[in-house]
C-alpha cells in the first residue's frame, strides 16, 4: 500500500533526500562520547550498516568538534550534528557533516545579549557555505523561554508551535529553504497533536518525527508506534527516529524498530483508534546518547522499571533522564523525575527538587516518594 504524503519540499542530506517525493528516512543518534573516536566511529558504522539513512552526533565543545574531523574520515554515513548551547561550533563542524540541528530553546544559553535571529542567520549562512541542511529541533523540555512565557503554563504545545513557526518564517525570509522541523514530546498524544497542527499550517515543511524519551523496549517502541501510526497514515512525516533506552551495542535496534513500524503502516497493520489515556504506571526515559555523562543511567532505567512494577496499576508517571541538558526541564511534568549527572541522580516531585543522591541510593529514595504519592491518592478505608 502506498503511503499518503504531505506535499513537503525535497531537502538534500548528504546522499539522500527527504520530502514527499522520497522514501521516509530512518535515523538514529550515537550514544558514545564524541571524543572517544574509536567507539563513536564503531557506533556510527554499526548504525549505518543497520540501515540508518542519517546518524546524529552531539557536539558540545571544541574538543568534540576536533574529534568529528577524524570520525568523518572513517565513515560513509550521512552525518548530522546536534549543536548544543554553543551555536558558534557550527562553523567548525559544518565542513565535515551533511546537516546541522539546533534547538531554538538552546540558542539563549550562549551570547545571551545577541538576538536569536542573528544566531539563526549565522547558522544558516554556515550551512549554505558548506552545503548542509538544517533541522529546527523543538523539544518540549527546552522550549524558547520567551515563547513559554507567552502561553498558559498548562499549554505545552502552544509554545512549541509558535517557536517552530517563527523560525520557519525567519529561514524563509532569508531565502534558506533547505530545512526540516521536529516537534517532540514524551507523550505520544502530544506528539500527534503538535505535528498535526504544524502540518496544517506548513504542509510544505518536511517533518522529522519522534517520541522523545520513549523509554525501554518494548514500551518505548509501543509509544512511538502509536504516534507514528496516527501521523504517517495521514501523510505527516518525512524522516523518523525511534528513541530507545538501550545499551550502546543495541543502538541498531532503533533502526530495526523504525523500519518495522514503517512496513506495518504501509501494509495497513495499524490501530484504527488510539487512546493513550493510560490509567496505569507510565515510565518515560530518554534514549542513551552522547550527552549521557554516566552510562549507569541505562542500567538505572531498567532498575526503575523493575522496582516500580508493584505500582503498575496506579496512574503515575516517572521520568528517568540521562543528562543535564534536557533532564531538568523534561522531568517537570512527571509525577516523579530522575535526571542523572556523573556521580549523582537528582530526584524531583514535579518541578520541585528533592535532592541529589548517589546511584546506589536513588532507588530507595524513589520508592519512598512513590509510596507517599500512592498513599496520598488512594482513599482511606472508612
Amino acid at each position: 500500500m502506498a503511503l499518503p504524503r504531505n506535499p513537503t519540499r525535497s531537502v538534500k542530506i548528504g546522499s539522500i533526500f527527504i520530502g514527499a517525493k522520497h522514501p521516509i528516512a530512518v535515523q538514529s543518534m550515537t550514544a558514545t562520547h564524541t571524543q572517544d573516536i574509536d567507539a563513536t566511529v564503531a557506533q556510527v558504522n554499526a548504525l549505518h550498516e543497520a540501515g540508518a539513512d542519517v546518524v546524529r552526533i552531539a557536539v558540545d565543545s571544541r574538543k568534540d568538534a576536533d574529534a568529528l574531523v577524524e570520525i568523518r574520515r572513517q565513515t560513509a554515513a550521512n552525518l548530522v550534528i546536534d549543536l548544543q548551547e554553543n551555536y558558534r561550533l557550527a562553523e567548525l563542524v559544518a565542513p565535515h557533516v551533511d546537516k546541522l540541528r539546533y534547538n531554538p530553546g538552546h540558542l539563549y544559553h550562549h551570547e545571551r545579549e545577541k538576538p536569536w535571529q542573528d544566531k539563526v542567520r549565522y547558522i544558516a549562512s554556515v550551512a549554505t557555505e558548506h552545503d548542509c541542511a538544517l533541522r529546527v529541533g523543538v523539544n518540549c523540555g527546552s522550549v524558547d523561554p520567551d515563547q513559554k512565557e507567552a502561553f498558559d503554563p498548562h499549554d505545552s504545545i502552544g509554545p512549541m508551535l509558535a517557536s517552530a513557526w517563527e523560525h520557519c518564517e525567519l529561514l524563509d525570509a532569508i531565502g534558506f529553504e533547505r530545512y526540516c522541523v521536529s516537534l517532540k514530546d514524551s507523550d505520544p498524544g502530544k506528539v500527534i497533536e503538535v505535528n498535526r497542527r504544524f502540518a496544517e499550517r506548513r504542509p510544505d515543511v518536511p517533518l522529522h518525527l519522534g517520541v522523545t524519551e520513549a523509554g525501554i523496549p518494548p514500551d518505548g517502541i509501543i509509544k512511538t508506534r502509536i504516534a507514528f501510526e496516527q501521523l504517517i497514515s495521514r501523510g505527516i512525516g518525512d524522516t523518523i527516529r525511534v528513541s530507545l533506552t538501550v545499551p550502546n551495542p543495541r543502538k541498531p535496534e532503533e533502526i530495526a524498530a523504525g523500519r518495522q513500524i514503517l512496513a506495518d503502516i504501509a501494509a495497513g497493520r495499524v490501530r484504527s483508534v488510539v487512546d493513550y489515556g493510560l490509567q496505569t504506571l507510565n515510565i518515560i526515559s530518554c534514549p542513551s546518547c552522547s550527552r549521557v555523562e554516566n552510562q549507569a543511567f541505562v542500567e538505572l532505567a531498567e532498575q526503575v522499571k523493575e522496582m516500580t512494577s508493584y505500582a503498575k496499576d496506579h496512574a503515575v508517571t516517572i521520568a528517568v533522564m540521562g543528562c543535564r541538558v534536557n533532564g531538568p526541564g523534561e522531568t517537570d511534568d512527571a509525577d516523579l523525575g530522575l535526571w542523572c549527572g556523573p556521580n549523582f541522580v537528582n530526584l524531583k516531585r514535579g518541578p520541585e527538587s528533592l535532592g541529589a543522591y548517589p546511584y546506589d541510593e536513588i532507588l530507595g529514595k524513589l520508592r519512598a516518594e512513590l509510596d507517599k504519592l500512592i498513599a496520598a491518592r488512594v482513599p482511606s478505608a472508612p
